[in-house]
């Protein structure tokens, strides 16, 4: 049994006074805190050492619990990558996979090689959706960047969640920070959502402000106090069409208005996937939340069918990552749609972004050592 269920956690890591309920959440942020220093310290200072690949590292991340969008950011960055002339390799650890091999294989880069329950819902996802690009799963990411070099030729790795995976030398790091939430409590976990201090972020070259429209002031300083050379850029989560799995047939997110939906979803922060849905014109009649990288059951999406007939609605509606694990309860129906996005960033920014990511890398130039065997 938790201590709290699981849909307070939000509440609960915004909450900035102390209380009887969250006295034990202190209590098991001190140690928890003191790990994360002195590990990162020991890596910092070279007591551990970090490994390195014969090629560009670029990790993409967050110093927070889950909801920045790294997956599409993800996919942006391997999709630039690719178009610049490299043999990109997406480098994930799996989160929720029940893989048990040391190295799983989810995409060459052609076709789909494992399922989400193997994988994990968003390494399946980045699977699906990239093309060219090897998706591999493994605890060790120094392990599958060399399986990735000796079986695709890869010399360009992107970690997926990779800020808090030192074991791996990095040439790039993106840091994600949601401005509609930046940093809660401003507390680590337990107490707080931060995985890690904010004053860690001083290990980032480049900052992406995501949900960019509820930017608070003060937030660049506060940062900066941190990590004077970090260079800051905004970006936006844009719906980009609605899809009918079942069916196979897609339509413009205009599509949404004044259709009647049940929508639902199992991500960190499901409240921006509800309102694109509302700002669309989406007549939402019911929203059931699930806790984050829900294991949807076929209870689960018979209770939504029996909501979606009670009400009348024309749709069920979730997310592009959720379906991953519906797929196994309602592949084969034409009412069930999913949201599809993509990460952008903002028209100014854009420019700016991929030069500061193309100097970065002409810095470390001499990491694209080809590999021969």
């Amino acid at each position: 049994m938790t201590l709290y269920p699981i849909q307070d956690w939000d509440r609960i890591h915004n909450k900035t006074r102390l209380s009887v309920s969250t006295l034990p959440l202190l209590f098991a942020s001190l140690p928890y805190r003191t790990a994360v220093k002195l590990r990162t310290l020991a890596y910092c200072r070279g007591v551990i050492k970090q490994q390195r690949l014969p090629g560009i590292v670029v990790s993409i991340g967050n110093i927070t619990t889950g909801g920045t969008g790294k997956t599409p950011a993800v996919m942006m960055m391997a999709e630039w990558g690719r178009k610049q002339g490299y043999n990109v390799a997406v480098l994930s650890r799996g989160y929720g996979g029940k893989y048990r091999q040391e190295i799983l294989d989810v995409s060459d880069g052609k076709q789909i090689l494992a399922g989400p329950e193997d994988s994990g819902d968003e390494p399946f996802l980045l699977a699906a959706r990239l093309k060219d690009v090897a998706v591999i799963v493994s605890r060790n990411r120094y392990k599958a960047g060399w399986h990735a070099i000796r079986r695709y030729g890869s010399n360009f790795f992107i970690l997926d969640d990779g800020f808090q995976h030192l074991q791996l030398a990095r040439d790039i790091d993106i840091v994600l920070v949601d401005t509609s939430n930046p940093f809660g409590n401003g507390h680590v976990l337990p107490w707080g959502p931060l995985r890690e201090p904010v004053s860690h972020i001083r290990r980032a070259n480049i900052c992406i402000f995501t949900h960019s429209a509820d930017f608070p002031t003060g937030i660049i300083e506060k940062i900066s106090r941190h990590n004077k050379n970090l260079s800051f850029f905004f970006a936006e989560h844009l719906p980009e069409e609605i899809v009918f799995p079942g069916s196979n047939e897609r339509e413009q997110v205009d599509f949404l208005n004044k259709k009647t939906v049940i929508a639902f979803a199992g991500i960190a922060h499901p409240a921006a996937f509800k309102k694109t849905l509302l700002d669309h014109g989406a007549d939402m009649l019911y929203f059931k939340r699930f806790p984050d990288h829900y294991s949807f059951s076929g209870t689960d999406v018979g209770f939504l069918l029996e909501q979606k007939k009670r009400l009348g609605a024309r749709y069920l509606i979730t997310t592009e990552k959720d379906w991953s694990r519906l797929i196994p309860f309602c592949k084969d129906r034409s009412d069930i749609a999913i949201l599809r996005i993509r990460f952008a960033i903002t028209p100014e920014h854009k420019d700016p972004f991929f030069r500061k990511i193309t100097e970065l890398i002409k810095e470390h130039k001499d990491s694209l050592v080809p590999y021969s065997s």
